[in-house]
């Protein structure tokens, strides 16, 4: 049987030594859930957030073919701990799964140079504006398809208010880029930043992201950083991040659920 785990803390050595922001969200209570096998002394768990399922602890059939409640459509990111955890994924899922790489990008929480942030934050062009996410931002962001990520795991302005960060550039009132937070926790955010499509590759995105980390910095948040692609690790350390390692995800789309 899986529940859902009512004292997160209980699933906190499952997941040890795993730097994930999103886990620590779920283990914390800010935001996600974390599923078991057990209320009192859980041996394998997942912790859901958004997109994302980790899993954890001993590998267990039953937790990989789960649906948690807010997953949309069966879609869904599995990331195994261990190997373990990935052979019974593709043996669950076969050809529904993709196999994907990520890059882990270092937490390292004194490495930016706050004067190289500033001067590329200072790029924005004649004619566009930033903007910090307020309540009408936010819920325009949420009625928006391509920029939704930027708040769409906080259920309310309240709880971005106090787990989340955003910025927005704007161009003749219309969101362009920005870079916002996917997901928080005590101490800081997870980055996502997008940039709508006919308005990519001029430079929208560092100027977005430089402005985030400092702000991120003012507040003695963490801005926490995890490549999807090649073009985002190599945009994380234009601004000053430094790769870590490569790892292996499950990228299960809609049409792929059980």
């Amino acid at each position: 049987m899986v529940l859902k785990l009512k004292e997160t803390r209980k699933a906190a050595a499952l997941f040890e030594g795993w730097q994930e922001t999103m886990i620590w969200s779920c283990l914390q209570g800010v935001m996600g859930s974390i599923y078991t096998d057990s209320q009192e002394s859980p041996v394998s768990a997942v912790a859901a957030l958004g997109d994302f399922l980790f899993f954890g602890g001993k590998p267990e059939k039953e937790l990989v073919m789960y649906e948690p409640e807010q997953n949309r459509l069966n879609a869904g990111i599995l990331v195994p701990k261990d190997g373990e955890w990935a052979e019974l994924i593709e043996s669950c899922y076969g050809e529904r799964v993709k196999k994907a790489v990520r890059y882990a990008i270092k937490k390292e929480p004194d490495v930016f140079d706050r004067d190289r942030l500033r001067a590329i934050a200072d790029r924005l062009p004649a004619g566009y504006t930033l903007h910090m996410i307020d309540e009408p931002l936010f819920w325009r962001c949420r009625k928006t398809e391509w920029c939704r990520d930027w708040v769409g795991q906080y259920r309310d302005y309240a709880l971005f208010q106090k787990y989340g960060l955003g910025v927005v550039m704007v161009k003749d009132g219309e969101p362009v880029s920005g870079a916002s937070s996917y997901s928080g926790y005590i101490g800081g955010i997870e980055v996502e930043i997008d940039t709508r499509e006919d308005c990519r590759r001029q430079g929208f995105a560092s100027i977005c992201g430089a402005k985030l980390i400092l702000e991120c910095l003012e507040r003695g948040w963490y801005p926490s950083w995890d490549a999807h692609n090649r073009w985002s690790a190599a945009l994380a350390e234009k601004l000053g991040y430094h790769f870590d390692h490569e790892y292996i995800v499950y990228e299960r789309t809609a049409e792929s659920g059980m």
